[in-house]
Parts: structure tokens; sequence; C-alpha cells
């Protein structure tokens, strides 16, 4: 009896068509009843009734970059045949159907393609392909789907792609979803709202691609409130929606404002993420939830435990798809994946496109159409934030960083990230008295890291010090200034670094400290500077130019060679030695500031030599000894060298003492001019061959 309702509740095929053009046919959706078509040569399903074959074949692939296009998703969309579908989706009384999720009925209209749907508090509709739009973008603003396009630097990659909402009102949104928003301070939706909203509404997939603190939470959170109106399942046999995110911040952030926005609707939310007890978590789901956001290893786990069930769910999304998989996520999320039904509606949202990301989006969404902010090809820095980067040695950082946090204006919110966990806490500790700040980092336990935040939002802990992990996690809007006191590992986590200012339409600040360490990164910073309108110093452009380092810090100067303790960067046809400058076959040798160069020809001749330092020349006599040299020295003083000393020397012997004393000044450079020592791990010149 419960197999006989679950297949009626599936597509059957609608009566003969004789106009219907060939081969398209006409099926009904068995719950709701809507008219809907499909192509069994493309696997293309609409509501919109096909007028022309050959426009919509063309339709039927949506390329979603460059490199990759999504036809057809490996979860199970080829061969696709109503019979199957019934076979397919219809495993229970809960299973839901997109057709109906997506409910609109279509129709044609002359000059464009009018698209319909269905929302609680009235019908939205829109002209595809016209000029007129209705409760779309045109409404509430002057500007066209195409001019609103155009001035946020959205363009769009899909099948008849909806126009965006310019204002909430053109939404049809539930009026107390709407209160909410307006209640927030919400002016006009984001770019990224403002083109997914009407994307999602039609249940269709969708690719993401824009810089944080864009309002993408919000972006796939208003949807999902309809999408549950919709669907009106039981939140006791589980979840309807779920949020898939990289860090236990960010989702704790995520349900924040799923129960701000969603609390007069009585949508209830969850938060499943490591580092807490699992009991409570448990015991909400217990209770029954609409929506879960879960970092994918902790909802593994749960599911190991068979705590929660993943067969409700039919509106998915992973936010910060990226970062995800940087983290090593992608096992899991497939696996969550599984879980789910495949018949579902997934939006991923991305700051980058990378080719593991491109791939990923094959897999899992079906015919996506993919929203771009601005360039998605190029890593772009909002331009909303004023970045400053500065050519800073090791010994300086320290200085600098307080020079700094004392210029900003009392209680101004400010982040300081660090490359290791050690150096977090010693610069809280440093700071915590004069400026009132505190440490987060992965070693710290959830209460802790809680506690933190908790102070940073309220402003009892101004300066907030972090490592990367806080890097994509945090949400707070009212962040002034972020400081890189550590340069980080690549040019993206730069870009997502300084990305917690300048949110939400704010302006914000951001200082770099760069040094000799980084000068690989240098060429790609100054694309992301340059993309931004930013000043690029010139000493960046220079260490760009050379493809190296130097050997010390802040000896900033043209044709340098070797990075800090190691060989040096190529120049010409030169090579810079141990803290040394290349060598340019045009212009010779140039000044030193290390260790002393070599070209390949002096370098292949070093090779055929014997490694003693007291070696012969081909005479046969004693050549350039370095041993020779120092005994000759040391005879010429008139003492010995610390070699033939026999036992400590006497207290009126005073020759000892002032030779130790010019050793101990053997690795250094000249004071005078404000160097540091040339071996910071100890050594001495003498060691380091």
């Amino acid at each position: 009896m419960a197999a006989t309702a679950t297949a009626s509740a599936g597509p059957r095929y609608a009566p003969p068509d004789p106009t219907l053009p060939k081969p398209w046919k006409g099926l009904v959706d068995g719950k709701t009843g809507y008219l809907y078509f499909w192509n069994p040569v493309t696997n293309v399903t609409q509501y919109e009734r096909p007028t022309n074959v050959d426009s919509v074949q063309k339709s039927s692939s949506m390329p979603i970059s460059s490199s990759v296009q999504v036809q057809q998703s490996s979860e199970g969309r080829r061969g696709y045949s109503p019979e199957k579908e019934n076979d397919r989706y219809g495993r229970g009384s809960n299973a839901v159907s997109t057709l109906e999720l997506g409910s609109r009925n279509n129709q044609n209209a002359r000059g464009g393609s009018v698209q319909s749907y269905n929302t609680p508090n009235g019908t939205a509709s829109s002209v595809i392909g016209g000029s007129s739009s209705r409760g779309h973008g045109a409404a509430g603003s002057n500007l066209s789907g195409d001019a609103y396009r155009r001035q946020h630097e959205i363009t769009v990659t899909g099948a008849e792609v909806p126009p965006p909402f310019t204002s909430f009102e053109s939404t049809g949104f539930p009026p107390e979803i709407l209160r909410e928003v307006q209640n927030a301070g919400f002016s006009a939706p984001t770019p990224i709202q403002a083109q997914s909203w009407p994307i999602a509404l039609q249940s269709r997939d969708i690719v993401a691609i824009a810089k944080t603190g864009s309002g993408k939470t919000l972006g796939y959170l208003m949807p999902g409130f309809v999408h549950l109106k919709r669907t009106r399942n039981d939140p006791q046999m589980g979840p309807t929606v779920l949020v898939l995110s990289p860090t236990r911040e960010l989702a704790t952030q995520i349900q924040d404002e799923a129960n701000k926005f969603g609390k007069s609707s009585r949508i209830s939310c969850t938060c499943l993420y490591g580092g807490a007890p699992k009991g409570p978590q448990l015991r909400e789901i217990e209770r029954g939830v609409d929506i879960v956001v879960a970092t994918p290893g902790r909802l593994n786990d749960i599911l190991e435990m068979r705590k929660i069930s993943l067969q409700q769910v039919s509106y998915l999304v992973l936010d910060e798809a990226d970062r995800m998989l940087d983290m090593g996520f992608e096992p899991q999320i497939r696996k969550i994946v599984k879980e789910v039904p495949t018949r579902r509606q997934t939006l991923m949202y991305t700051a980058t496109w990378p080719r593991e990301v491109r791939k990923i989006a094959a897999d899992l969404l079906v015919n996506p159409v993919q929203v771009n902010i601005g360039n998605c090809d190029e890593l772009v820095a909002n331009k909303s934030i004023t970045q400053f980067v500065e050519l800073v040695a090791p010994m300086e950082k320290h200085r600098r960083l307080e020079q700094i946090l004392r210029s900003q204006e009392p209680g101004s919110k400010i982040i300081i990230f660090c490359s290791t966990k050690k150096m977090c806490d010693q610069l809280a500790r440093n700071l915590s008295r004069q400026f009132g700040a505190a440490a987060i980092h992965g070693d710290k336990s959830q209460a802790d890291r809680d506690y933190v935040l908790s102070q940073f939002r309220n402003g009892r802990s101004p300066v907030l010090v972090a490592t990367d992990v806080a890097a994509r996690g945090l949400d707070i809007k009212d962040i002034r200034v972020v400081i890189n006191y550590d340069f980080p590992t690549g040019v993206e986590d730069y870009v997502h670094r300084i990305g917690r200012t300048g949110r939400a339409g704010a302006t914000g600040v951001a200082h770099t400290f760069f040094g000799d360490q980084d000068s690989k990164y240098a060429s790609d910073l100054i694309k992301v500077l340059e993309g931004a309108n930013q000043r690029v110093p010139p000493e960046i452009r220079d260490m760009a130019s050379r493809g190296g380092g130097m050997g010390r810090p802040r000896r900033w100067a043209p044709s340098s060679g070797g990075r800090d303790m190691g060989r040096g960067g190529r120049s010409d046809s030169g090579y810079g030695g141990r803290g040394g400058r290349g060598m340019s076959t045009s212009s010779g040798w140039h000044e030193r500031s290390g260790g002393r160069g070599y070209d390949h020809e002096s370098r292949d001749r070093g090779r055929s030599r014997s490694r003693s330092p007291d070696r012969f020349d081909k005479a046969g006599g004693r050549g350039n000894s370095p041993v020779r040299s120092f005994h000759e020295a040391m005879m010429k003083r008139g003492r010995s060298p610390p070699s033939q000393q026999r036992g400590p020397p006497h207290n009126n012997d005073n020759s000892y003492s002032n030779s130790q004393q010019d050793w101990g000044r053997s690795g250094y450079a000249n004071e005078e001019e404000g160097m540091i020592p040339a071996h910071e791990d100890g050594m001495t010149p003498s060691n380091d061959h």
C-alpha cells in the first residue's frame, strides 16, 4: 500500500499533445499536478513549453567554467526516464520532488519567456529575454537587469537565468522574513543576494563565486526559509536544509544568522562541530530541527553513530567549498552527499574557482547556474580595503606593530594574524596589558575560543591575535584593521585574511609585514594590489623582477641574490651565494652585502677542486688556503691561534680576551650601518663553507 502511494507521487506522462515539437514529451508531477516537459534526447526538463528545438538543444549544456562543462551529474542523472525516477526518488512518503519545491507555472510570451512561480505571499514573475520585468530586477530600481549586472560586475552562465532582485520588495519573500531584514537595517540586497535569490527560488543548482563579506550567508538562507515553508517536513524525521562549512566559527555564525532571521517563522536550527560535547548536539537533533549547520568531520561522526537521518534533506549548501577542500574535507563531503537524496537542490559558494572546486562541482551539481561577482579568473581583493605593505625586518616587527596599534582610535577592533600558534600566544601576552589583546588558534579549547570571541565582539578585548584557523571563520562586521604580522603561505590566504575588514559595504585597512622570506609571493601580491587599485611599493617590484630575495633583511637593492641562509636566486647567468648578491654578465660583480656569489664558470671550477680547506694550487705550492691565512694573521699579531693555546690564559694576559672579543664579532657586519647578524642560527662564517 505504501509502495503504491509512493509510486503515484512520481511523475507520469501527460496526455499526448500534437503541438509539442519532437522529441519533447509532457509530464505531470504526481504530487503537485504541475505540467512540465522532458526532452529524452538531451535529458532536459523544464516548465517552459518548448517552441524551438534548436534553442532548447543549445541550452542543454551549461558551462560552469571555460574548462569544465556540466551537462549531467555523475550522481545519476544519465539515463533518465519517468519510470526510473519513480523507483529512484519514491523512497518513502517524505521524498520531496524538486518539481514541487520549485512550484511554478510557465508560459510563453512574445519577445521572451515569462516565468512565474508561486511564493507564500503571492506570485512573482519575470520576463526572460524581454525588456520588461515584474517582481524582479527592474522593480524598485531604475536599472534594468542587464544594467544592474554591469554596474556590479555580475556575470552569469546558464540557460534562461532570471534577472536579479534589486530590492527586497521584489523578492516575494514572506512578510515576517522581510520584517526581520528591515529590522536589521538592510536597505537593498547585495549583488550576490540579488542574483542568487531568483535562481534559488526556481529550485535550480547554483555555483556562486564571490569574495568574502559579500552577504552570501543570507544569499542561501533566505531561499532556504522559503524552501522550508514549501516542503513542511516533520523536523523530528531529520533536517530539510543542510549547510556544510569548513570551521566551527563560521558554522556558529551561520547558525546565529539563521536564528536571527528565521525566528519569526519558527524555523529551528542546530550546529554540529568538533571540539564540543556531542551530548547537547544529539539532544537537539532528537527534538527535531529544520536546519543543520555542520562541519564535515563532526557530521560524519554523528552519521556513523546513526543518530541523524539526512533522507529529508532536499536543500544542500556547501559554504566556502574551496576552503573545505584545502582543509582536506573532500572525502567527508562525498560521504555525506551519499546520505542525501539525489533529488535535491544544491548550492555551492566559494571565493576561488580552482580545478579541485570545479571537479567537485561537476560531480555534485546538476545543470547549475554559475554566478560570478567580479573576475573569477583572478584573485581580487575587496577594493574598499586600503592595503599597506611594508618591508620590515624580523627584529623590527614588534616595534612597528605597536606603532600601528597606538595610531588607531581607542576601542577599534583589530585582528593580527600570525603563522604559528607559539607566536600567536607570545604576541597576545606582550600586548595584553597595554592593548587588551587575546589569542585564538586551533589548540585552544572550544570554551576558550568562545570566550575570546565573546570578549572581542563586545569590545573588552579589542585586539585579537589569530592564526589562519580564524581567517575565513570570523564574520564580525565592525573590524576596523587587519594586520598580517607574518605573511601567509599563499596570496589566496592573504586575500581572505584582509577580507575580515571592509565587510557589508564598510571600509577597512590592512597592514602587511613583508620580508625576504616572502619574496616568492611578490609577483602574486603585486597582481592583487594592482587589481584593487592599491599602491605597490617599489621594493616589492624589485623583488618580483629579480625572482629571489636577499641575504639580509632591509638591504633591498637591484640584482640581489640568495635567500636568507640559502642559495640565492638567479640573476642573468649568475647565482647569489649564501646571503650574497648575484652577478650580472653585463655589469660584473655588484657591491657585496653577504657571502660571495659565483657564476657558472667559478661554480664548475670549484666542483673540480678538493673540498679540503688546506689545498694546493696547480704549481704544487700552497694556494689561498683559509686555514693558512688564519694562522698567518694570528702569527702577525704575535699570538697563537686557539688550536695552539695550552690551558687557560693568565689573569694578566689581555691579548686572549681582546682576541676573543674580535672573534665574537666575526659573524657580524658593521653595526654602525644598522646591520644584523649575518647568520641567525649562531654559525660563524668560518663554519659556513
